[in-house]
């Protein structure tokens, strides 16, 4: 199955996930190119976005078992990933 390269965003408005969501995350690390984590105390939640590679198959059970812990949001964004060589460019 083809790669993709993407970001996903996570709001976690339920502090008492924040484990269960590391674990995921951790569990799915080989896809995980880059995290960032960003508290936002005032506004009562964090965010944490990544930037991934991996199957659709992959970010779908990510996302999934992400998106069904209570207090968590998250939407994904991909796009196919380019051969080197392919003279194409961002």
């Amino acid at each position: 199955m083809e790669k993709r390269i993407g970001t996903v965003s996570i709001l976690v408005s339920d502090t008492s996930v924040v484990p269960e969501v590391n674990r995921i995350l951790s569990d799915f690390g080989a896809m995980i190119i880059a995290r960032q984590g960003v508290p936002m105390h005032q506004h009562g939640f964090n965010i944490i976005t990544l930037i991934i590679e991996g199957t659709t198959d992959e970010l779908s059970s990510l996302t999934g078992k992400l998106g069904r812990l209570q207090g968590v949001e998250v939407k994904s964004m991909l796009a196919k990933a380019r051969g080197q060589g392919s003279g194409d460019r961002c």
